[in-house]
């Protein structure tokens, strides 16, 4: 028996992490995710969550006879200390499956969920991520960009100065690799934020506005800087995806 014959069957006297993606926007839950999503949900008992509240709601959508209070949450976020997370996977070392939910979206696209993913490939156990919404891949997908070479950069620097710096890189990047890039900000930024990219870069580039993602006030609009600085938008409360190319 070769090592990796060894390290599978190891693997079957443990449980399984799903990674289990929830709606983006408050609507009805058949729309997003697949029903043996919910089945799957319906099925664990410990879970590892961005927020035990959104968590508590998502699987009473799943199912309402589902006991909330007979389930095991562990809370996974950016305060969680890195040491306390190993211990999270107990269950699952124990035979026992383990959902990650985060509180919107895919769990470990750009959230926390991705370091108990790490621990969990390092410790052997079968990870299987779901089906779901992800507003990183469906802003791509409406946007008309490049969908073989992109990046994610997350949050851009709150300072004016490494902002601008994070931007006139990205303007780089798509003049030297053709490739899409994708960020986010606080809804109560958002605004500013497109006001600032006009600002920044040439009037002749796309940027891609992708608001509120399989909601019931879904936008992507795609238009050169030119056009977005003598529009009229308002997305200081929607959650938001920007993308930028040319």
């Amino acid at each position: 028996m070769n090592d990796t014959d060894n390290h599978n069957n190891t693997r079957a006297d443990k449980g399984t992490v799903f990674l289990l993606p929830v709606p983006l926007s408050d609507n009805d839950i058949a729309q997003v995710i697949p029903a043996v999503n919910t089945d799957i949900a319906r099925s664990i008992k410990y879970f590892i969550v961005e927020n035990v509240r959104s968590a508590r709601r998502f699987l009473k959508k799943c199912d309402k006879a589902i006991d909330i209070d007979s389930l095991t949450f562990s809370t996974l976020n950016t305060h969680t200390s890195p040491e306390d997370i190993p211990a999270m996977l107990e269950p699952a070392l124990s035979g026992h499956d383990i959902g990650v939910i985060s509180e919107a979206g895919c769990p470990a696209i750009a959230d926390p969920g991705a370091d108990i993913v790490a621990i969990a490939q390092k410790k052997g156990l079968k990870v299987v991520p779901l089906v779901g919404p992800s507003s990183i891949i469906m802003g791509l997908m409406g946007s008309g960009f490049n969908g073989q070479s992109f990046a994610f950069a997350g949050y851009l620097p709150v300072e004016s100065g490494a902002r601008t710096a994070a931007l006139k890189e990205m303007e780089r990047r798509i003049a030297r690799e053709r490739q899409t890039q994708i960020f986010i900000e606080t809804p109560y930024r958002n605004n500013r934020l497109i006001e600032e990219i006009c600002r920044t870069l040439p009037s002749s580039m796309l940027l891609c506005v992708a608001s509120d993602i399989t909601g019931p006030s879904q936008s992507i609009l795609t238009r050169p800087l030119g056009k977005w600085k003598k529009a009229e938008y308002d997305y200081s409360h929607t959650p938001t995806i920007f993308l930028l190319y040319s």
